[in-house]
């Protein structure tokens, strides 16, 4: 097995990296949403719902 496959291996086994990484994209994809003034589409009680710009639960930055 070459090195970059035993990196990828350990990068993947890291699931609380893995989900830290994608919560940070999926906030900032909800930031770009809130300031183009885009609605986003939620699942709530086995429906679909929109959110306007204003209802988005993400500051508009980044937490430091």
């Amino acid at each position: 097995m070459s090195a970059d496959l035993t990196d990828l291996d350990a990068i993947l086994s890291n699931s609380e990296r893995i989900e830290a990484a994608v919560q940070r994209a999926v906030d900032e994809a909800l930031r770009q949403h809130k300031r183009a003034g885009n609605p986003v589409a939620v699942w709530r009680n086995g429906q679909v719902v929109w959110l306007t710009p204003e209802e988005i639960p993400v500051p508009l930055e980044p937490a430091p």
